[in-house]
């Protein structure tokens, strides 16, 4: 009886596993994300970094994903009143981001559209750290909590493709008088669907 068993189990996966396979399960890729961190007032710091993601499917229009992407020293230039002349000057300021959340989309195989929202951490870190650490600094430093909400499009053609999203990255401090910052977040990179 354990045989017909064990030989019935076989059998089904057998012919399950081509249906298995036949389906996308997620994606995984990395990307170059730019972000413009609003500053309060006219102006904005324009911050460009790399990142990585990766999503699992839960349903055919639906995955979960979780990104991270790390934005080094930017600097920045200033012009006097007049024009005439131009300052430069370091931020000194490195931003580290995780972000977690769903991912719904719409479309063909090969081009699709897809919203999400997402939450998580962001953390500044100012100075002169390396990538670990700001990443180490995420427990005691300056970290606040993030949520993306935004939308984009992707580009398959077979299992590699190309996605871009963009957003509002907002986070929420006590440090200012008004606790919701608003952030543009651009990413664009290579994906792989498995």
């Amino acid at each position: 009886m354990r045989k017909i068993s064990v030989l019935a189990m076989l059998a089904t996966i057998l012919m399950l596993a081509p249906a298995m396979f036949a389906q996308d399960h997620g994606e995984v890729g990395v990307f170059a994300d730019y972000t413009r961190l609003g500053t309060g007032g006219s102006s904005a710091l324009n911050f460009v970094g790399v990142g990585a993601r990766v999503g699992f499917n839960i349903h055919p229009n639906v995955a979960l994903e979780a990104e991270g992407s790390y934005d080094p020293n930017r600097s920045y230039v200033t012009t006097t009143d007049n024009g005439g002349v131009f300052n430069t000057f370091n931020s000194n300021l490195h931003i580290a981001q995780a972000m977690f959340g769903p991912k719904f989309q719409f479309g063909t195989h090969a081009v699709r559209a897809f919203v999400t929202v997402k939450g998580g951490l962001i953390t500044f870190r100012g100075g002169n750290p390396s990538f670990i650490g700001t990443v180490n600094s995420v427990p005691t430093g300056n970290t606040d909590g993030v949520l993306y909400p935004g939308g984009g499009l992707e580009a398959f053609l077979g299992p590699i493709g190309l996605r871009l999203d963009v957003g509002d990255e907002i986070y929420f401090t006590s440090n200012t008088s008004s606790s919701a910052h608003n952030n543009l977040k651009v990413s664009f990179g290579p994906h792989i669907r498995f």
